[in-house]
């Protein structure tokens, strides 16, 4: 079981936004929603991705000769990497001399991840943190991240892991066992909203939910608030009338923002939302209060 991988695109250590205390936070690649104002697109291929940086490039073209599969070309003055040829050999990562090519994405064995988020065992003690499992979405390698809750756990680490919900019920229900706080994203509460805005229907992301809290588990609601989206008053009622139906307590609300523009660019891929103005906690005054006059503890 320690040999078995998984693709991680980030291991964060002192994060104190992603459960109590200080945590480290393991960022799995891979997500089955397709959200376009998502601030890790990286985050959405479950593969390692080669990015490239135009702000570095200077053209010499050195990984189009490096490459042996032709899997590099020039269109429209952006360097493009076709991910079905791509054998991940990174020579042309090696060739370049202004580094504008990176890897997004590692294969770690559990063993690893252990060894990298115990280094920081002294800091959970202190502060009540430990280990929160992120992505992505981690139930896209629920294998890997079960037996490694099930290694946390030995070690008495407490556990967040902040997910989708999408997944089957039999794997949700395996995955949360070992899990002390559930971050529990929910972008919309209309299946075909939800659809539209993701590319998959809510129906197993509000069964999972409703699973989670029935098994007493702590669970906070994160709410991202996306213009023209979920972001009206009527939006925050109607989240409020399912949350309330399925049990829920708490609710984190994320305003909006652009932190993740330029990822877009580093994988030439579209970005849909480029010039919607971001959203602040003063923007959302009313909208908060809202879920605090049906009982909801709403916070931001």
């Amino acid at each position: 079981m320690h040999d078995m991988k998984a693709c991680i695109f980030n291991i964060q250590k002192y994060s104190i936004h992603d459960g109590p205390g200080i945590r480290t936070v393991v960022f799995f690649k891979g997500c089955p929603l397709q959200c376009s104002w998502c601030s890790n697109p990286e985050s959405q291929n479950s593969n390692v991705q080669i990015t490239w940086d135009k702000s570095k490039c200077i053209k010499c073209l050195h990984c189009l000769d490096t490459c042996h599969y032709d899997s590099i070309y020039l269109k429209e003055e952006h360097i493009t990497i076709d991910p079905h040829s791509c054998t991940s050999c990174f020579e042309c990562i090696k060739s370049c001399p202004k580094q504008a090519l990176t890897i997004e994405g590692k294969y770690y064995t559990i063993s690893e991840v252990l060894k990298e988020v115990l280094k920081d065992e002294l800091f959970y003690e202190e502060s009540g943190g430990g280990v929160t499992l992120s992505g992505g979405e981690v139930l896209q390698q629920h294998v890997f991240a079960i037996e490694l809750l099930k290694q946390l756990k030995e070690k008495n680490i407490h556990i967040a892991c902040e997910t989708t919900g999408y997944a089957s019920n039999k794997i949700f229900k395996e995955f949360i066992e070992n899990v002390d706080l559930l971050l529990f994203d929910m972008k919309h509460y209309d299946r075909e909203k939800h659809f539209k805005g993701t590319k998959v229907y809510n129906d197993k992301i509000i069964a999972n939910l409703a699973t989670a809290i029935f098994k007493g588990k702590d669970v906070i609601i994160r709410i991202p608030v996306i213009p023209n989206f979920n972001n009206s008053l009527e939006d925050a009622q109607g989240f409020c009338d399912l949350l309330k139906t399925i049990g829920a307590k708490k609710v984190n609300l994320l305003p909006f923002h652009q932190f993740g523009q330029k990822k877009y660019e580093l994988i030439n891929k579209k970005y849909d939302l480029q010039n919607v103005t971001q959203l602040h906690e003063e923007d959302l005054i009313d909208y908060r209060q809202v879920f605090i006059e049906n009982g909801l503890d709403c916070t931001f």
